[in-house]
């Protein structure tokens, strides 16, 4: 391979060795064992495979717990491993082993502090039912909360869209088809025509995306049993901050006209407070290494809208990447974007050390 040399450079170890193993949704195990393995070669104070399968590693005893939260799984489509220009390109390269390989490196370069833990963990599921992320919330409760998305170097992630997954399902008696009466098909048409004048209506007034809720007709299907026929739409959500549950099944039910639906899934939206001081550990951290910080909001769903309300601690989304590259057949990350946002995860975690250690008290937000 080109580039084979600089490939094995110490420094890139963690990264390559998570981009050699393809690891989709449910298919996590074997890069889940190298990780714990390349955690405990680092000088983890421990490491292993937790109950649902997730990547643990943790170093130094605390009491004060800092948790970075990466996923292992990535989203189907392989791509080979190959470096180019200053470029690793494989899948998860961004979405999220970038992130995940870079927490790991830095807890091994700032290594055991007093009075802090580190908790780097890959879970499982992200993309699919976000299960590894799901069984950690009754057995954690750190003080700080680091997601591991692709933010690129100098940004820092504050908040994700929410998501529901919505099954409409329109019945019909079969009919002749010279009959005026309107079959399954037409009935869930209309459905996701009168879903979508909701959908304008409810963003009038809200400029940003971010505030703005977004509807796309994902999957269709029709079927009959020669007296019924039936139509079957999938509809995925993009949910605003502050748009709950009830008011969104009202906005379905309205749209539905006597037709039934079913809600898959629902997360909020959530939205982090900018002057904590995990932010400001991040804002000095990209400063030092040269950078010009700035935030951003996504229109994504990540573990953060889970983990962050149940822990109710202050968290950010930090990882270098492109998110614009996520889940293409282009996917890359720059290596001098991936060593760089290294030593900026570095010089947080130990001014986070310096917070922890200067605080008298249990409140950190």
């Amino acid at each position: 391979m080109e580039g084979e040399g600089i490939l094995q450079a110490t420094r890139l170890t963690t990264l390559v060795g998570l981009l050699e193993r393809y690891s989709p949704t449910g298919n996590e195990a074997e890069a889940v064992a190298w990780l714990v393995g390349r955690m405990r070669a680092l000088g983890f104070t421990g490491a292993r495979v937790d109950e649902i399968g997730n990547a643990v590693g943790w170093m130094g005893a605390g009491p004060y717990q800092v948790l970075l939260l990466g996923h292992i799984d990535t989203v189907p489509g392989e791509i080979p491993l190959r470096l180019e220009a200053g470029r690793l390109y494989a899948r998860g390269a961004v979405d999220a082993k970038g992130p995940l390989a870079a927490f790991v490196d830095a807890v091994a370069q700032v290594g055991e502090m007093p009075g802090v833990q580190w908790v780097v963990i890959g879970a499982v599921g992200e993309e699919g039912d976000s299960r590894g992320a799901r069984f950690l919330l009754p057995h954690y409760r750190p003080q700080m909360l680091i997601i591991g998305e692709p933010s690129g170097w100098e940004r820092l992630t504050l908040g994700y869209k929410g998501s529901a997954w919505v099954q409409v399902t329109a019945r019909r008696t079969l009919a002749h088809t010279a009959a005026l009466a309107e079959s399954a098909c037409e009935a869930a048409v209309a459905f996701w025509e009168r879903l979508k004048q909701a959908v304008l209506t409810f963003n009038q007034g809200r400029s940003g995306i971010f505030d703005q809720l977004l509807a796309t007709l994902r999957q269709m299907h029709s079927d009959s049993n020669g007296f019924e026929e039936r139509a079957q739409l999938q509809i995925g959500l993009r949910l605003p901050p502050g748009l709950e549950r009830p008011e969104l099944e009202a906005l379905l039910t309205a749209a539905a006209n006597g037709d039934t639906w079913l809600i898959e899934d629902f997360i909020p939206a959530y939205r982090a407070e900018k002057n904590t001081p995990l932010v400001r550990a991040f804002l000095a951290a990209i400063r030092a290494q040269g950078g010009r910080p700035s935030f951003t909001l996504k229109s994504g769903t990540s573990d953060m809208n889970l983990a962050a309300p149940a822990w109710g601690c202050p968290t950010l989304a930090y990882g270098p990447g492109d998110s614009s590259l996520d889940h293409t057949p282009y996917e890359h990350i720059e290596v001098e974007e991936y060593l760089k946002a290294v030593e900026v995860l570095s010089h947080a975690l130990r001014g986070l050390a310096s917070i922890f250690n200067d605080h008298s008290g249990n409140n950190f937000a």
